[in-house]
């Protein structure tokens, strides 16, 4: 009668590795066997919705499956940001995640539903893009030292819109009150696209808006514009100064935004999606969509991206905080 068969310690965890590398080696063969999700928490029109769709469009083309964009509106960003957070942790739904629902909305609320750094990780960074402040087309002040004058003498009686509470837009408005002693009045709406229709009437005053969206309008004297919140003038808009060289503050910000799926997801797994946004990133057809309107295209490694996250969201949640900025 033979003996037992016992195998070391370290002959056993070999085993099991092995098995283990064979699981998600398989994992990553067969991903993605279905179609991907990916959930942009603003309606259409904004920033979040063109890095989303010009990103879906190429990753499908990629990954050989359908990357269906959908967007998941309410609460400023937090609801299709919260519903991304929820999902199973597979990688077959992807998140826009951006500068005010990642870093801002942490100093913004006192309790979020979701915490960035421990439920996300980034896939990929996409790019970024100073805000510039535009008016109504009939608004009296003609330059950002005008219009800073006439809140302080006038506190309140200035509006401006943002795409929802917590939008990058909203910080912008209020960082731009802060720094300047001035009492704005925040009107938020649902979406870059319902804040035109009202500044665009004259029903609004002022709107610090993603450059990618804000030129158009520019462009076509819509509106008026005063000033952008870069360290240096962008070359699509070179009349408008930026906010440092008007004297009137100084002010630095600018909206960034990347691609993140569910801590959690299986290595093997995000290691495709990380490749396959590598891929889509390198493609010129997307830096050419995202450089036209003022975006700056972010390559980071997945580590870079990693710690640039961390640092917008320490970062800005105390500057935040510190600003009395609340969306509560």
């Amino acid at each position: 009668m033979k003996s037992p068969t016992f195998l070391a310690a370290g002959t056993l965890a070999l085993v099991l590795g092995s098995g283990l590398f064979g699981v998600t080696g398989a994992l990553a063969q067969d991903f993605p066997s279905k179609p991907l999700k990916m959930i942009v928490p603003q309606p259409p029109g904004g920033g979040f919705d063109l890095t989303g769709r010009v990103v879906a469009q190429r990753l499908a083309e990629v990954l050989g499956q359908p990357v269906l964009v959908e967007n998941r509106t309410g609460a400023g960003t937090l609801v299709g940001t919260d519903a991304a957070a929820k999902a199973a942790a597979d990688g077959y739904t992807l998140l826009v995640g951006g500068f005010s629902n990642i870093a801002a909305n942490v100093g913004l609320y006192k309790k979020l539903p979701y915490d960035p750094l421990v439920d996300f990780v980034p896939i990929g960074m996409v790019s970024t893009v100073g805000y510039v402040l535009i008016s109504r087309k009939d608004l009296p002040q003609t330059s950002l030292r005008e219009i800073i004058d006439y809140a302080r003498a006038n506190p309140g009686k200035l509006t401006y819109a943002s795409g929802g509470v917590g939008t990058g837009q909203h910080i912008a408005g209020a960082v731009l009150g802060g720094v300047t002693g001035t009492n704005l009045l925040h009107i938020p709406y649902r979406g870059a696209q319902a804040a035109y229709q009202d500044l665009l009437s004259g029903r609004v005053d002022l709107f610090f808006d993603n450059a990618s969206t804000a030129k158009g309008y520019v462009d076509s004297g819509q509106v008026k514009s005063f000033a952008i919140s870069t360290a240096a003038r962008w070359t699509g808009l070179p009349q408008v100064p930026t906010v440092n060289e008007t004297g009137v503050a100084k002010m630095e910000l600018e909206a960034w935004f990347g691609i993140f799926t569910r801590a959690g997801t299986p290595p093997a797994i995000l290691e495709r999606l990380r490749t396959a946004m590598t891929q889509v990133m390198n493609t010129p057809e997307v830096a050419n969509a995202l450089g036209r309107t003022g975006n700056r295209i972010l390559k980071m490694p997945p580590a870079e991206a990693e710690a640039f996250v961390k640092h917008e969201v320490l970062t800005w949640s105390a500057e935040i905080r510190k600003a009395g900025i609340s969306a509560e």
